[in-house]
């Protein structure tokens, strides 16, 4: 992988406000982030609604540039989630990383251009690890991948994103069901997008 470096907490700023903390480090030290019961994200799709709710920390990402959030969550409500999050504006924007639901960790995206979709696979032996999730921006697309502590990376998602658009990127996360959910985000980190998708 290219050579990163790391992005402060303070260089981000939320879409939503969590439940804590109320204000961000400067430093690169461990980010516990605590989110408000009812966050989400979604539009339209399947469900009817639309959800505009999440909590991400948002900095620039140009086309070239990927981005990379590491954390550790408990992983015990209802569809609580967190990874990163690319937005363009309320209609346009990727939310990949892990979800809990019906009693499975799975490993996805939603991809939102006026109607949200989602694909996802299990992931249940990734409970209790920390995970990273990567995500390059290209002239055309958003590729996804992610891995389990040091394992090698898995490719989540190719999908379709306005290379001529402004966007930001960071982690997110959101706990549609329940209170309490505390995400320790680990690290967050810039470096050039991969070269390549295979």
């Amino acid at each position: 992988m290219p050579e990163s470096h790391m992005i402060p907490w303070s260089d981000g700023t939320w879409t939503h406000a969590p439940a804590s903390p109320a204000t961000l480090p400067a430093g690169t030290e461990s980010l516990d982030v605590t989110a408000v019961e009812g966050s989400d994200a979604w539009r339209h799709t399947a469900y009817g609604f639309v959800h505009d709710t999440e909590h991400a920390l948002l900095a620039p990402l140009a086309v070239g540039e990927a981005m990379e959030v590491s954390f550790r969550a408990p992983w015990d409500g209802q569809f609580d989630q967190a990874g990163i999050f690319v937005r363009i504006d309320d209609e346009h924007w990727v939310k990949t990383g892990l979800e809990y639901a019906d009693d499975h960790l799975g490993l996805g995206a939603v991809v939102t251009a006026g109607g949200s979709d989602w694909s996802v696979g299990f992931v249940d032996d990734w409970h209790d690890r920390e995970i990273t999730v990567r995500v390059s921006r290209w002239a055309d697309a958003v590729i996804v991948r992610a891995r389990a502590d040091d394992e090698p990376w898995r490719l989540v998602r190719v999908a379709p994103f306005d290379g001529q658009a402004a966007a930001s990127a960071g982690p997110f996360l959101a706990a549609p069901t329940r209170s309490g959910l505390t995400v320790r985000f680990t690290r967050w980190t810039r470096s050039a997008a991969d070269a390549e998708l295979h």
